[in-house]
């Protein structure tokens, strides 16, 4: 099952190595890590995506503990959390693509940030699964490129991940 796991480390270097370190001794995948300072100077918040059983989640939040650099782990799965990702995509946009193209980012949400002759590059921020959507909605041979930032999570309500 896919897991959105939250943390608060020190801001120092060597910090994310030591964390990636960690998956990669234990042979487990991440799918897409975040990272970028918080409000408080000294420290960074950290999200990672990763799929496991519950008892490969229970564990990599242990290991994650008992890193030093590390202040607070939350598994956002445990409660109701907030999802998003940036996605940045160029896509032709000549007279065969125009109109299918800004009619599905418009459907989307998105917003064509630049324009050519030939291509619109458009921002979608949404759930992974909103853009995957988006890029199965649209012709393959359209696509040129994609950039995606990979998720960031926040919990609902009163849940907090603070010191």
């Amino acid at each position: 099952m896919r897991h959105i796991i939250s943390l608060l480390m020190e801001n120092e270097s060597g910090a994310l190595s030591r964390v990636s370190g960690l998956f990669s001794a234990r042979g487990y995948n991440i799918e897409s890590l975040t990272v970028a300072p918080t409000e408080d100077s000294t420290l960074s918040r950290m999200t990672i995506v990763t799929s496991g059983s519950d008892e490969i989640i229970e564990q990599i939040i242990k290991q994650l503990n008992k890193l030093i650099d590390v202040v607070k782990v939350l598994d956002l799965n445990d409660g109701r959390f907030i999802e998003r990702e940036l996605m940045i995509v160029k896509v032709k946009a000549n007279a065969q693509y125009r109109d299918e193209m800004k009619r599905i980012c418009d459907i989307f949400r998105g917003r064509i940030i630049d324009v050519s002759d030939s291509s619109f590059t458009i921002e979608i921020t949404g759930s992974s699964s909103k853009l995957d959507a988006y890029i199965e909605s649209i012709d393959k041979a359209a696509i040129l490129e994609t950039v995606r930032t990979g998720a960031s999570g926040i919990g609902r309500g009163d849940r907090i991940l603070k010191v």
